[in-house]
């Protein structure tokens, strides 16, 4: 690892990798399977953050996660009997990081699991409810397929009690199989019809959803006396109340990131998160659908921003303002992270570079200074190598990974940057 001194002296691409933060010593567990997510977080992560903080004396006593996703980072605080806390402005991330976070008894999961097949096999549902539904859930849906969810989630909410873990956990089962009982392009990354799929049967995948997360629940080895605390909300609204922690674990979006309230919008729409789920776009960090004065917040960036956003702004006006918003709010993301840790913590940032139209977009280095501008005392970086991605280094037209050169590069690597309070 290398500590930061003068940024203009460290060339970032040259950075070894360092093979600690690759892989983990264990098998990842099937919670973290529950749900599909893109750009999940790697469990093993967490695991070496937290041997890291013990290695170099720092305490642990309540980790966070400010963009906290589905939840990996909960769940393994939670098994290593550390309190959390983690916020995250997407509602289907934040249920789905909540129904990780708990452990059930697997008798009551299999007597609500029963009383839900009963229900759904005698609920009835008219025929017109297809004509009045949301537009865009008839874009996704066939009429047999829209009906036969709808009952299934009149099911679950009529044979769990309301507002329990027990209900949460059976619309996360819910909502990971919108995707596969739709239109939707299986394994692509993108909002796009397939027109040539056959959704698979709601009840019969239902079925396959619970008995995996039944499993997962059952080799989950969480410890009941640690607090998991998460949260729908911007890190950045001034409204949100933040806790004081000692460590602070997280992976910020990317720049050229899709935007996930697209690629969620199925299940925001079904679990009633939204009535249009453009409405979600709001507020997430480097969205291109912020109106701001962007010749008067340019003045504001640190100058790795204000290298990168200037190159851009030459050819590429439109997405020189996205990534200039994205970098604002990154400064602001590293001054609330300060303000968030305790005297002596630590925030540990996963984050990888990306390119847009020739222009290297150098999220990490962007992020180092604005870590050194805002306090911290101490900044260090080193380099992971994403073994997914390594094999399919590529995205083809329809945003799935690939080997084949003629597609998008995604870059393989990624930085893990820590900055000390």
């Amino acid at each position: 690892m290398i500590q930061i001194n003068d940024l203009q002296e460290i060339d970032f691409e040259s950075i070894p990798i360092d093979p600690f933060w690759n892989t983990g010593n264990e098998k990842e567990l099937k919670m973290h399977r529950i749900h599909s997510y893109p750009a999940k977080f790697p469990a093993f992560i967490t695991t070496k953050a937290l041997e890291y903080a013990k290695e170099n004396s720092l305490n642990t006593n309540q980790v966070a996660d400010i963009f906290c996703g589905c939840g990996t980072v909960a769940f393994e605080a939670k098994r290593n009997n550390i309190d959390f806390w983690g916020c995250d402005l997407n509602p289907v991330a934040t249920m789905i990081a909540k129904a990780k976070s708990h452990k059930y008894q697997i008798g009551r999961l299999d007597t609500y699991y029963e009383a839900i097949v009963c229900a759904y096999n005698k609920i009835p549902v008219d025929n017109k409810c297809y004509e009045s539904a949301n537009g865009r859930l008839k874009y996704w849906y066939d009429q047999k397929s829209y009906e036969d969810l709808l009952r299934l989630k009149i099911a679950i909410k009529d044979s769990t009690p309301d507002k329990s873990k027990y209900r949460m956990f059976f619309l996360c089962a819910f909502s990971n199989i919108l995707k596969p009982t739709s239109r939707w392009l299986t394994k692509s990354i993108k909002p796009q019809v397939d027109p040539h799929k056959i959704p698979v049967d709601v009840l019969q995948v239902f079925i396959e959803q619970y008995r995996f997360m039944a499993k997962a629940n059952e080799e989950s080895d969480l410890i009941g006396k640690s607090l998991a605390e998460v949260v729908t909300g911007n890190l950045l609204d001034p409204t949100l109340n933040k806790p004081k922690v000692d460590m602070i674990i997280t992976s910020p979006p990317y720049v050229t990131s899709y935007e996930y309230a697209d690629l969620h919008q199925l299940s925001s729409l079904w679990l009633d998160f939204a009535d249009d789920f453009r409405e979600l776009r709001e507020g997430s960090i480097g969205s291109r659908h912020h109106v701001y004065n962007f010749e008067r917040e340019l003045k504001k960036l640190n100058n790795t921003g204000t290298n990168i956003v200037s190159r851009l702004a030459d050819q590429h006006n439109g997405k020189a303002r996205s990534v200039a918003k994205y970098f604002l709010d990154m400064q602001q993301v590293a001054t609330s992270c300060y303000s968030m840790l305790n005297s002596g913590g630590a925030a540990l940032f996963v984050i990888g570079n990306t390119e847009y139209k020739g222009v290297r977009i150098n999220n990490a280095l962007h992020l180092a200074e604005s870590l050194k501008n805002c306090g911290f005392s101490e900044v260090i970086v080193t380099k992971r190598k994403i073994s997914n991605k390594i094999l399919t280094p590529y995205r083809d037209s329809k945003g799935r990974f690939t080997n084949d050169g003629s597609g998008h590069k995604i870059y393989s690597e990624e930085f893990i940057l820590i900055g000390r309070k």
